[in-house]
């Protein structure tokens, strides 16, 4: 005859490898889990490691003398502000005057030739729209190295050579096609039901455009306008080939003063390399906001 279990303590002896059997595969899955979150974040470690890395021995190149460049200590073992006072008392201030009014002047007209036409195309409907699309996109494939040539031929006979201005031309006509397909995916988010509700209230194409969509997409238009200036502020085989002149450099084109084949001054060229990341991440500090919230995608406001 079967022995029955009578007792608390006998059903709880009973029940415990049941329990214990249930647990593991719980205890197993928190502890794959814990794995995998410390696996991943060993690699965003070692990742920030790799990429910040670089920039320390920049910084560091840049407080150390000559003599301890190749010096493998991170830390300087010779401190010294000497390399900015004489990166300073050149023509590095001329430099960065002309690198801020050609990077704001690209990123100005770059964005009024391209909000209208990807308002266009992004509201109306017209004979051949695909196709310019497309060829927009199109020129994107090509690299803008094989533009110098004929860049350069038109200039000359158009005087705008060793100009700013020629520079910022040929800046921002190489940006519209992105800047216009980055604006039409924004302006493509705003409800065309507004466009509507203004037309009767009154507005033309114009003022609806200036008055009720783009307020609306200021997310996606600072992104462009801060790839606009960094892809002027940044290019230097335009600016190497079209600019002569010292009073007329760029930025990347005047710290490549401090390379040459005789020899280089690494230190000089590290600490005008930290003075040139200072207006760039002041820039980005000031439009942070404004860039995470269109690089994640426009949404209207009610």
């Amino acid at each position: 005859m079967a022995k029955h279990i009578t007792t608390a303590s006998e059903i709880a002896a009973a029940d415990t490898p049941l329990r214990v059997r249930a647990s593991n595969p719980q205890r197993k899955n928190r502890a794959l889990s814990l794995l995998g979150s410390g696996a991943a974040h060993a690699v965003m470690i070692i990742t920030v490691i790799i990429c910040i890395f670089p920039l320390l021995v920049i910084v560091s190149t840049s407080f150390k003398p000559a003599s301890d460049v190749f010096d493998l200590k991170l830390l300087p073992v010779h401190f010294t502000f000497s390399n900015y006072q004489t990166v300073l008392s050149g023509n590095f201030v001329t430099w960065l005057l002309n690198s801020l009014k050609i990077g704001v002047m690209t990123t100005v007209v770059g964005l009024a030739l391209a909000a209208p036409a990807a308002y266009a195309v992004s509201r109306w409907q017209f004979i051949g729209k695909q196709g310019l699309l497309l060829f927009f996109l199109i020129t994107q494939m090509f690299p803008a190295v094989l533009l110098i040539v004929p860049l350069y031929i038109l200039f000359a006979q158009l005087g705008l050579l060793d100009n700013v201005f020629g520079l910022v031309v040929a800046y921002a006509t190489t940006a519209l096609p992105f800047s216009v397909w980055m604006l039409k995916n924004f302006f493509d988010a705003v409800p065309k039901e507004l466009d509507e509700a203004a037309r009767v209230d009154g507005l033309g194409p114009f003022q609806t455009f200036w008055r009720v969509v783009l307020p609306l997409t200021i997310p996606g238009v600072a992104v462009v306008a801060f790839f606009n200036f960094m892809a002027a502020w940044n290019e230097f085989m335009m600016a190497y080939t079209f600019l002569q002149s010292d009073a007329n450099l760029t930025l990347a084109v005047g710290i490549q003063r401090y390379v040459n084949q005789f020899g280089a001054d690494w230190q000089y060229l590290a600490a005008a390399a930290v003075l040139i990341t200072l207006p760039v991440l002041i820039i980005f500090m000031w439009v942070q906001r404004y860039l995470v919230t269109g690089l994640t995608g426009g949404s209207v406001k009610g």
